[in-house]
């Protein structure tokens, strides 16, 4: 299979926002709900950039006379000034959260909560509305109360915001894209930009890819944390990549996102909060809720490193949680999205990149129809209900997955590593031999498939096919101890006749999972399935040279990154032990568990 890394760049021009609010006075007075339309509405050709809707939270000033208790109104900004006007009508039975207590609007727009010191008050954007984006396009609906501000950190963190101000209002808009039963919902994982060329790869690379799609506009694009890599001032410079965009931008914090400074857990994500989002929130479009979890938990002990991470959520948001699914119909789809997975295969064996409370969430998502995503572990993989692994099982006592979880990918794949490419940006092969690029979920009332498409090419490419030859796990083991330096393996795709019945043909469905199958055929006869080599039936991972996906590996082990030596998502059949000396051509077609067909051919040479 060859390599196809190529894309057309679309570029911005330079934008910071890094407010979430507009202070403005009180201009209107909340109203009883009546019909209309939220202003003019596009047409049927308009486009992204001239109909999105631009705004921010009407913070109302103050202070507020009563400090323990913040209200304000959800209301439907018909001339998109964000501010409420005479003529602009609340809308009640909209979900308001403080973080930790849930309430939704009254009939008039209007809402009430419990205050306290460090908390962000949210809007949960209701189906067939819209919440306002900034010029970046990143969505606003949320406001921080942090009275005294952050301590000193290195980056920031979060100004000081005074007293209660006498309102916080939310302003929507009516969306025919978040009513429409069919969602196209774009999911980064790691951009993890560590200096400025990264923001360029990354710019190259899956931004100038989704600016060149349109199918995303009301669903948007949400990014799962490692927004960067540890240094927080390149949150200007990555947030910029948002205004790319064809649609809203939301984020997720991940353990590369921390104010490793702080001095109380409670303040470790200020600098992400203050430029990008909250740390947790949820949304709705069609008929899903999405909700987006902070699964990083940072200790605050003397000197930790940042390395002392761990995946868990803590007791306010666990409570948050449960309040938010309370509100949610059993008739929609949960989309569960989080940094580190709740559960995944790379990782399988350690508790700590995994949620310490998965089964509580379990527990609290019961009976529901539900997806989890996740990032973190820069590899791609589609775990199906009822798959099991040993690690789950030993480590958090879960035999089975309750439903699909998926762990997403990176953007920046193997964090950059690799040969550079003319299109601008490394070759950052993955972990489990996956190419860089993002997930989409598409979803149709609350049916979804999941598709990913790699960086630089359409959504057809979906497979590496290679040769695992006894020749190729000799120079494997040779050179594991010199990753990054290895000499090239030559002919990798030539295997003497004396060595067949030691050769496998791999294929590496990069959204494989249970219930996909492979089949090969060689040279234009019958089609034999080929076998998947981690059957997710309880056992541990597979890990070595005979379980590797030789085609990332010989890329790795020569240009540096990561080593594809393990993976769900590899098949392999062994090569006839009669193939006659000369050429031959292996058409290979894997079906996805949705029943999508995706054919590839492979050449290879057999000499005596």
């Amino acid at each position: 299979m060859t390599s196809h890394d190529s894309s057309p760049t679309r570029r911005t021009s330079p934008r910071l926002r890094l407010t979430g609010v507009a202070a403005v006075g009180l201009t209107g007075f909340l109203l009883a709900p009546v019909a209309g339309a939220a202003g003019p509405q596009p047409g049927p050709d308009a486009d992204w950039a001239s109909t999105a809707y631009r705004g921010s939270v009407q913070v109302v000033p103050g202070p507020d006379e009563d400090q323990e208790t913040i209200d304000g109104v959800v209301f439907v900004d018909r001339d998109r000034d964000s501010v409420q006007g005479t003529d602009e009508r609340g809308i009640g039975g909209v979900t308001v959260s403080n973080g930790r207590d849930v309430t939704t609007t009254a009939p008039d727009g209007s809402y009430q909560l419990p205050a306290f010191d460090n908390m962000t008050v949210f809007v949960t954007q209701p189906r067939g509305y819209q919440v306002p984006v900034d010029d970046d396009n990143v969505a606003q609906f949320f406001y921080h109360h942090l009275p005294e501000g952050s301590p000193e950190l290195r980056f920031g963190g979060i100004d000081p915001t005074g007293p209660l101000p006498d309102q916080v209002n939310f302003p929507l808009v009516q969306s025919a894209e978040t009513q429409a039963a069919e969602q196209h919902c774009v999911i980064g994982g790691d951009i993890q930009t560590y200096n400025h060329p990264q923001v360029g790869h990354a710019r190259n690379g899956a931004f100038a890819d989704l600016a060149a799609r349109d199918d995303y506009t009301g669903c948007g694009a949400l990014f799962i944390g490692d927004v960067v890599g540890d240094d927080l001032s390149l949150y200007p410079q990555t947030r910029e990549l948002a205004g790319m965009l064809n649609g809203p931008a939301r984020f997720l914090p991940g353990n590369h996102d921390l104010d490793f400074d702080a001095d109380t857990p409670e303040h470790s994500f200020d600098t992400f909060k203050a430029n990008l989002a909250p740390e947790y929130y949820s949304y709705d479009t069609g008929k899903a809720h999405v909700v987006a979890l902070n699964t990083v938990e940072y200790p605050t002990k003397p000197s930790p490193a940042k390395g002392d991470y761990n995946g868990a959520i803590d007791a306010d948001q666990l409570e948050w949680l449960a309040n938010d699914i309370a509100q949610v119909p059993e008739n929609r789809l949960i989309v569960l999205a989080a940094h580190i997975p709740l559960l995944d295969y790379a990782d399988q064996g350690s508790d700590k990149h995994q949620v310490d409370q998965v089964r509580e969430i379990y527990e609290i998502l019961e009976g529901r129809e539900v997806i989890a995503l996740g990032g973190h572990t820069h590899s791609l993989e589609n775990l199906r209900e009822g798959d099991r692994l040993a690690g789950w099982s030993d480590l958090f006592g879960v035999d089975g997955l309750p439903f699909t979880h998926i762990t997403a990918g990176a953007i920046s794949g193997d964090w950059y590593s690799g040969r550079m490419l003319s299109e601008g940006y490394p070759t950052a092969i993955q972990r489990d031999g996956a190419r860089p690029g993002v997930l989409t979920l598409d979803i149709r009332n609350t049916e979804v498939r999941e598709r990913f498409t790699i960086r630089g090419a359409d959504d057809s490419e979906q497979l590496a096919l290679g040769l695992n030859t006894p020749r190729y796990r000799e120079w494997y083991a040779a050179n594991l101890a010199n990753r990054g330096s290895a000499p090239e393996f030559v002919d990798p795709l030539v295997v003497p006749r004396s060595a067949l019945g030691e050769t496998w043909l791999t294929t590496n469905f990069w959204m494989g999972s249970t219930g996909s199958t492979v089949e090969v055929s060689v040279d234009g006869g019958e089609a034999v399935e080929a076998l998947r080599s981690q059957q997710m039936e309880g056992e541990g991972q597979l890990i070595g040279a005979e379980w590797s996906d030789p085609v990332a590996t010989q890329e790795q082990l020569v240009h540096g990154g990561s080593l594809a030596d393990r993976t769900m998502h590899l098949w392999r059949l062994e090569l006839p032990a009669d193939l006659a000396v000369g050429e031959h051509t292996a058409e290979v077609t894997a079906t996805d568990v949705h029943g999508r067909e995706f054919t590839e051919t492979l050449t290879f040479e057999v000499t005596e």
